[in-house]
């Protein structure tokens, strides 16, 4: 397992557009991924379970992975959400 916390960076936080962004790229990858905030974990590559979260901008979310690329996975997902999905 890899885990790294990340802030959200943009203001509206993932809605619909950089969710999508976001399940595209972890579906890119191997590894099982889920995104962790306030104790509830979801699957990363589900449009559904990360819009469930309710993730706004300025919160402090964990990206978990499992499996063969996933320090791959989670540092390019970190990066994805760092850099606010160019909005």
């Amino acid at each position: 397992m890899y885990v790294k916390d990340v802030m959200v960076q943009n203001q509206v936080g993932l809605h619909a557009r950089p969710a999508t962004f976001f399940i595209q790229k972890a579906n890119e990858f191997k590894s099982s991924i889920w995104v962790e905030k306030d104790e509830r974990r979801v699957n990363a590559k589900s449009l559904l379970g990360v819009l469930s979260l309710g993730i706004m901008g300025n919160t402090q979310i964990r990206i978990i992975a499992g499996g063969a690329d996933e320090e791959q996975a989670v540092d390019e997902l970190v990066k994805l959400v760092e850099s606010g999905f160019a909005e």
